[in-house]
């Protein structure tokens, strides 16, 4: 099954091919979980010959997430059950155009759709994720400068335009912490902070069991808090914010005069073998997020704060620093200290926030004859 949720769709020679498997073999698992209902099969041709494509099944429509990054794109497709479809990432450039992206996207979903063997009609609404603050009511980014070339796009306007169904738009840490409560590590919590910490920082508040905005989609930004009055001068045009000390580009400046070029992925893998310097700037990082984290806390009690993004798979030599300073600076509680965890979805988690928000939206709207 994981060979079909990943390629979309493949004929019973094709996944013996990718799977190892005899195609006998092949055939009768298709069979087994075409009758549960898990798989679907279709007649097709290969290489001119009669074939049986094999997608999974969809229940009741389908419905889209997408991701945007600073450098790249991610695709999901998942049905009414949010049972994820299928799955697809493309780089793009560091500075591309809101028009150029969501047109992409659109172009990405429509083939994904097409490679289900669906119709278009079947796609029902579409969650869009992005690495700012967003006005959920109009789409737009509220904070000019944050995403260069996307200040004034309309973003639902833009990609409904090409796809003709509802779009929904939020902060990516506000969806990342919407399916981190939903399916994740704060699930069964109605009070959760989430920290995306990878190239940039951002994070979402869910209270009483819902997404935060604020007055104008900044609720949660805790990349922009004030660490160091005097600090190094952030995107937003403040000084000293959490996000000049450990976002991506401050890590990776602090270890270029010792390592040279490295990636964030790079500096994960050196710690996790034991290097000191690359050990030395996440133990760091996970302090100044734990000075962050414990502010937050003694502001808004959270039951949990889930920490996502791609520094979290740097897991206890950033958690482990991080969780002592919380625990340091929160005010003492009968309840104990807050858990500090890391995200039970990983990099998923956002673009299962879209898809979860685009299934709300066709929810809503009547689309699966569901009400709410």
């Amino acid at each position: 099954m994981s060979a079909v949720q990943r390629c979309g769709s493949l004929t019973q020679i094709e996944l013996a091919g990718v799977t190892g498997l005899s195609p006998a073999t092949v055939s009768n698992i298709v069979k087994e979980l075409t009758q549960l209902g898990v798989l679907h099969t279709s007649p097709s041709t290969r290489s001119g010959r009669r074939a049986l494509r094999v997608t999974l099944a969809r229940n009741l429509g389908l419905v889209a997430g997408v991701h945007f990054g600073f450098r790249s794109l991610r695709v999901a497709l998942a049905d009414a059950s949010m049972q994820v479809l299928t799955d697809q990432s493309m780089p793009l450039a560091p500075d591309h155009r809101a028009d150029t992206g969501l047109r992409r996207a659109a172009l990405l979903v429509m083939e994904m759709v097409d490679s289900l063997d669906a119709r278009p009609e079947e796609l029902l609404a579409v969650g869009v994720c992005l690495p700012a603050p967003v006005d959920r009511r109009t789409g737009r980014i509220t904070t000019l400068g944050m995403l260069r070339g996307w200040d004034g796009a309309v973003v639902p306007e833009v990609i409904g335009e090409e796809l003709g169904v509802p779009v929904t738009v939020d902060n990516d840490a506000n969806l990342g912490a919407l399916a981190e409560t939903r399916f994740g590590a704060a699930a069964g919590h109605d009070a959760v902070a989430y920290l995306r910490v990878s190239h940039r920082v951002g994070g979402g508040l869910v209270l009483g069991g819902r997404l935060v905005h604020g007055r104008a989609g900044g609720a949660g930004e805790i990349g922009h808090v004030t660490v160091d009055a005097n600090g190094p001068i952030c995107r937003c045009g403040n000084r000293g914010c959490l996000e000049t000390f450990v976002g991506a580009p401050a890590l990776l400046g602090m270890l270029a005069a010792s390592h040279g070029h490295l990636t964030l992925r790079d500096v994960i893998a050196r710690a996790t073998e034991g290097d000191a310097g690359c050990r030395r700037v996440l133990s760091d990082s996970g302090q100044h997020l734990g000075v962050a984290a414990a502010n937050l806390c003694n502001l808004v009690d959270p039951e949990i704060v889930v920490v996502g993004g791609q520094l979290a798979e740097a897991g206890e030599i950033l958690l482990g620093p991080m969780r002592t300073v919380v625990e340091q600076r929160t005010m003492p509680s009968t309840a104990g200290p807050v858990r500090v965890v890391a995200a039970g979805l990983g990099p998923s988690a956002e673009v299962r926030g879209a898809l979860a928000v685009a299934l709300d939206t066709a929810r809503i709207g009547g689309a699966l004859g569901v009400t709410t």
